[in-house]
């Protein structure tokens, strides 16, 4: 979404103390609207009369263009329904690359600035006084929109709600949905189950992005700032599995967009990792488990990085983290292969630019003023590294979710980039959505509006302007990123890596485990995904790396908890003076658990095929590093000693030391060569 920068700028105010805490305003406390005086009422009705007629001319205009033999739209993309990933690609139940070739229909997650009436047109984004629905309802009947959509050549929709939109009880005005007159009568979330419908039947995959708490456009200091911004993480979580169940079987609604933009209120800054109530990193992990344990085990979960910290003044720290922080932290959900991740990308911005002008300004570069190898350089730092780095923990597909431009930009430096972004993306092959889909347009008539950034504009008769027309300067780099060569087919199944982490809790991601129920009760606990093993651990700070496997027997067989000795067979000591949690034969590891730094337990798992007996080697880090080379997986523990069994191994005991003054933290693994295929 394009940033304001009016809120932004009130931030600066904080150094003087200004300006007071904003209360975030919550669903609960929308007022209602006044009622409308009678001349108010008399300019609602004359609005409404011309949006039907408007909405004739529209199905007139969508007659005409099926009579034309040259306005055929492109076929369906054949796919099917669930996705998954497989490295950094996303792919189809049969494995076939899908790539998301998206665009953002906003509308439902709020058009209000803020100020003024809400039922003033003025008062809202570019005029567009959405009601808390997709834009366009309002001039265009669904199945042109669809029609459209596709001759973009579109397979994806991004589809924005804010958390206000589930709990609007009453119907949208008429005049909204005029040119969908079937929609009348209906609640936001009414109306956004329709375009759900529709565009899942017309075979677009819809991925559901809460955008915002409160229908309120758009960023900066507007109550909308965190997931949890008027509510708990709790509350929120709750919210996306309440939205994931409603839909979970319609099979085309294939993502959990978690949350847009995370980003500095007046006082505090998001983080990735620190266990406190602003840790988008921990948040995420408990609404994508949630959604997947409690709601649809199908859905991809989407995690955008975090768009904004610290106060845009030079001098004061500040900066656009996006997906850095991945690197060294992240995501290992409780159902495997559903992790995306996602940034943001617009000209005006930049790594370190929060996109004001004037008052607030930095002097950071935007995006618009670095040349193409810099703004390459850029774009893989803060977010393409993940898909492009394969073979480690953080490796997975990247979406650039949102990207866009006017169709009035006349700036050489915006006209540039661009291209430049576009040819970017096309060249990595990366999945993309634009933003704005849909907008208005301005007609001789004064119809108030017009969102020239919208790649597809309607007028109030329905007449479409856009990127689907030659005169619009976009187009040219629309159709190259569109229909750009890219991977197609089958992706093999590679071995997956994933991180576990028990920096502030535990980090249980296997559902056969979960079921088991507490196994070492008051101990933090870290266990591989179901289907993967125990490859590495670190001397300090609690990392796991686990590696995908087939190893594991089939459900229905149960864990072993390891305490003690009791399963080191006599003369198999092999780590002399050190205490030994190691699985019984024909066992691996898949789990362990701290008290403090000291190992409290190894959680054990039987193997479905027969292991070799005895034999091995110790593989000690407690000094140092050992893990094998290039390091498959990545630096799964940053700072700390590691160590990490080669991937012909399996990881079969753990050691380490209760000696007075020494760390009782893991000090070496027991690594066992795998069977033989």
């Amino acid at each position: 979404m394009k940033s304001l920068v009016r809120p932004l700028l009130s931030a600066l105010l904080v150094l003087a103390s200004a300006l007071p805490a904003v209360a975030a305003p919550t669903a609960a406390a929308a007022a209602p609207a006044s009622p409308a005086s009678e001349p108010d009422r008399a300019t609602a009705l004359d609005r409404a009369a011309a949006l039907d007629r408007a909405a004739e001319e529209s199905r007139a205009a969508q007659g005409a263009r099926a009579a034309d033999p040259g306005a055929a739209q492109a076929p369906a993309e054949s796919w099917t329904p669930p996705l998954s990933t497989r490295g950094r690609w996303i792919v189809d139940a049969h494995g076939n690359r899908f790539r998301l070739r998206s665009g953002n229909w906003d509308g439902a997650q709020g058009s209000w600035t803020g100020s003024g009436d809400r039922n003033d047109p003025d008062q809202h984004h570019a005029g567009q006084n959405a009601h808390g629905i997709p834009l366009g309802l309002d001039r265009v009947p669904l199945p042109t929109l669809l029609a459209d959509f596709r001759a973009l050549g579109l397979n994806s929709i991004r589809l924005p709600f804010s958390n206000e939109m589930l709990r609007t009880t009453g119907p949208v005005p008429d005049a909204a949905v005029a040119a969908n007159p079937d929609l009348r009568g209906r609640t936001p979330l009414q109306v956004f189950d329709a375009v759900v419908d529709a565009l899942t039947d017309a075979g677009f995959a819809v991925i559901l992005n809460n955008h915002t708490v409160t229908t309120r456009w758009c960023c900066g200091l507007d109550g909308n700032e965190r997931w949890n911004s008027g509510r708990t993480t709790a509350q929120w979580a709750d919210d996306w599995v309440f939205l994931a169940r409603r839909y979970r079987d319609n099979p085309r609604v294939v993502g959990a967009d978690l949350y847009n933009e995370v980003r500095r209120d007046t006082f505090d800054d998001p983080n990735w990792g620190l266990g406190d109530t602003h840790d988008w990193h921990a948040a995420a992990q408990e609404a994508g488990d949630r959604i997947l344990t409690e709601a649809n085990p199908n859905l991809l979960i989407v995690v955008e990085g975090i768009n904004w910290t610290g106060i845009p003044v030079n001098g004061f720290p500040h900066g656009r983290p996006t997906l850095t922080p991945v690197r060294t932290l992240s995501h290992t959900l409780v159902v495997s292969h559903k992790l995306v991740y996602s940034a943001h990308f617009y000209g005006y911005t930049g790594p370190r630019h929060s996109g004001a002008t004037g008052l607030g300004e930095t002097s950071d570069p935007r995006y618009q003023d670095l040349s193409s190898a810099e703004l390459e350089q850029a774009v893989y730092e803060q977010a393409l590294y993940v898909s492009a780095e394969t073979g480690t923990h953080f490796t997975a597909p990247v979406w650039i979710s949102e990207f866009g431009t006017g169709a009035d930009e006349t700036g050489e430096r915006p006209r540039a980039w661009f291209p430049r972004l576009t040819g970017l993306l096309a060249a990595a092959d990366a999945d993309f959505a634009y933003w704005p889909l849909v907008g208005w347009s301005t007609t001789a008539q004064g119809t108030p509006g017009g969102d020239t950034w919208a790649i597809l504009r309607y007028d109030a008769a329905g007449r479409r302007s856009g990127v689907l027309d030659a005169a619009d300067w976009r187009t040219g780099p629309w159709n190259a990123l569109a229909t750009a060569a890219g991977r197609t087919g089958t992706v093999p199944p590679a071995p997956g890596w994933h991180q576990l982490t028990t920096d502030h809790r535990d980090h249980n991601a296997s559902l056969l485990t979960r079921a088991g129920g507490d196994w070492d009760s008051g101990a933090r606990k870290a266990v591989c995904p179901d289907g993967s093993r125990l490859a590495g651990l670190s001397h300090t700070g609690g990392r796991g790396l686990c590696t995908d496997s087939d190893l594991r027997a089939p459900a229905g067989t149960s864990h072993t908890v390891v305490r003690d000795e009791f399963h080191v067979p006599a003369g198999g000591d092999w780590a002399t003076g050190y205490t030994k949690f190691q699985c019984p034969a024909g066992q691996f590891l898949i789990g362990y658990s701290l008290r403090g730094q000291r190992v409290s337990a190894a959680l054990c798992a039987p193997a479905r095929t027969a292991l070799p007996a005895g034999g091995g080697r110790t593989l000690w880090f407690d000094r140092g590093d050992d893990r094998p080379a290039a390091g498959p997986g990545g630096d799964y523990a940053y700072g700390h000693y590691k160590g990490q069994c080669r991937p012909s191994e399996y990881a079969a005991g753990i050691a380490f030391t209760t000696r007075l003054a020494s760390r009782p933290s893991p000090a070496a693994l027991l690594c066992r060569p795998l069977p033989t295929p």
